[in-house]
Formats: C-alpha cells, sequence, structure tokens
C-alpha cells in the first residue's frame, strides 16, 4: 500500500504543475481532537479560482499509516485533481499504525468529520455537501464514513457524507484480522480483537441511507483482490444505493498513467455529480 501512494504521490508531482503557482490558499494543521498527549490534525487546501464552497475529506491513510508531507507537496499530488476542480479539500490524518489499530483509526477520521461538519462555515464550505476518498487503507476509511455516518442522526444536527470515492479498498477485514493470517503481520493495523472486525467494515454496515459511491479497482490486485469491490457493489445495489465500479484491466494494487487519469477524471466526475448544487 504504501509503496503505491509512494509511486502516485511521484506520478502526480509530475504531472501535475498546474498548482505550483499557487493557486491555493492552505490552512496547516488544523486540530481536531487530540490522542495519548498529541494532537490529531488535518490541512485544509481552498482554491484561489473556481471555488465551489463544497469541502472533500481526504483520508491520508497507506496500510493505516497516516504520514505527514508538506501540504505544498500534498497539493501537487494526490489531491491536486480535486482541488483543481475547485474543490476545498480537507487532508485528515489519524492515529497511525504501528501504534494504533484500524478502530482507533475509524474513531479518528469520525473525530475529523464531525469537527469538519460544526466547523464548515469557518472553511466557506457547505456541511451538507461533504465528500470523502482515499486510496487502499484511505478508501476503507472513505467507506467507513459514508457506511456509517448516515445511519444515524438527523441531517441537520448530525455530520454525513454526501458522496464517496474508493480507490482499491478493503471492505471485509475479518479474513486479514484471524491470527496466522500474513497481512496481519504485514500491517500492524490489524492485529486487534477479530470479534470487532465486523464494527470497522464496510461490508458490513451497507444501508440504503449510505452515500453514493464511485469505486475503482484493477483486475490483478493481488493486495485487495477485486471482490472487496464487487462484494460491497453488490450490497450497494441490492440497498438500492447509488454506485458505480470501474475496473481497471490488467492493474494491480496500482494504475499505470492511463489508468490514474481514469481514475481523477471519474473521482471529479462522481463529485461533481453529487455534490455540486
Amino acid at each position: 500500500m504504501l509503496r503505491y501512494l509512494a509511486g502516485l504521490l511521484l506520478l502526480c508531482q509530475l504531472t501535475s504543475t498546474g498548482l505550483a503557482q499557487k493557486r491555493y490558499e492552505v490552512k496547516p494543521d488544523v486540530v481536531y481532537g487530540h490522542k495519548d498527549g498529541m494532537a490529531l490534525t488535518y490541512d485544509v487546501f481552498t482554491p484561489k479560482e473556481n471555488a465551489k464552497g463544497i469541502g472533500v475529506l481526504f483520508m491520508v491513510s497507506g496500510g493505516w499509516v497516516s504520514q505527514w508531507a508538506p501540504p505544498d507537496q500534498l497539493a501537487g499530488s494526490l489531491i491536486a485533481p480535486v482541488l483543481q476542480a475547485g474543490y476545498t479539500v480537507f487532508a485528515v490524518r489519524h492515529g497511525s499504525s504501528p501504534r494504533y489499530v484500524v478502530p482507533e483509526c475509524v474513531a479518528d477520521v469520525k473525530l475529523a468529520l464531525k469537527h469538519i461538519y460544526e466547523h464548515a462555515s469557518d472553511f466557506g464550505v457547505d456541511k451538507s455537501k461533504l465528500g470523502v476518498f482515499g486510496f487502499s487503507a484511505g478508501g476503507h476509511l472513505s467507506l467507513i464514513l459514508g457506511t456509517q455516518s448516515n445511519d444515524k442522526g438527523k441531517p441537520e444536527t448530525d455530520p454525513r457524507i454526501a458522496a464517496v470515492v474508493a480507490i482499491f479498498p478493503p471492505t471485509d477485514l475479518a479474513p486479514y484480522v484471524e491470527p496466522g493470517n500474513p497481512r496481519r503481520e504485514q500491517f500492524p493495523a490489524l492485529k486487534f480483537d477479530p470479534k470487532k472486525a465486523p464494527d470497522v467494515s464496510p461490508l458490513m454496515h451497507v444501508t440504503s441511507d449510505d452515500a453514493p459511491t464511485f469505486l475503482v479497482h484493477g483486475d490483478k490486485d493481488d493486495l485487495v483482490p477485486l471482490l472487496h469491490s464487487e462484494k460491497i457493489v453488490e450490497a450497494f445495489d441490492k440497498a438500492g444505493v447509488k454506485n458505480e465500479l470501474v475496473v481497471i484491466k490488467g492493474a494491480g494494487h496500482g494504475f499505470d498513467a492511463a489508468g490514474n487519469k481514469r481514475m481523477f477524471d471519474g473521482m471529479v466526475g462522481w463529485f461533481d455529480l453529487y455534490l455540486k448544487p
């Protein structure tokens, strides 16, 4: 997961030169909570041109490792296409593996969503039109917000997600968290009580009020097999949730330039469809 994100980061830096002229404003390190004496933070990127007044959360997570990067580097890479399209981007960092495990990461991003919802007007965005996206573990966390944040509460008082984009996300963690599974050893965030797996598996929380969801997955992905996206699409269809799955033929856990373009074009198109007034 981390190798893929590093490669995509480099690719986007080489192909997204439009933001080099600082066509955005950034408010770094907004504190949304604390954990073990440490601050939990997100960065806010606001376009200077064509700003839509609509916010999109980016889950900064690969293997549930949430690494810090200079804001200008991030703005010129993974979030560049969404930022260029006029969306305000909230780059959310959660308590990181290996110190923290998946249920704790989930709690953090839910707290971040609540904070962004409550302070949306401070950043000039509509709290009723929040989207979320992420890659791999970040896609998993995006789906968690899309399937769980809308299940209860009142839309006018409780945070909700209006659109989700998830790139090759794990959707059912139960097989991975069993002792002896090699993924559990590869990713320390999966070392938690297997009984908690259903609580943090988006597939187990699909209901009719979930956010419209766009997924992209390679059909040769050995790390997170395509079946993860296919299963949740089947569940979305049964629940009547609007969704679309784009399968990149021949792609593994990461895409070539053409696949990345297809992915980002689809991502922006999905947000335009479900977030714009």
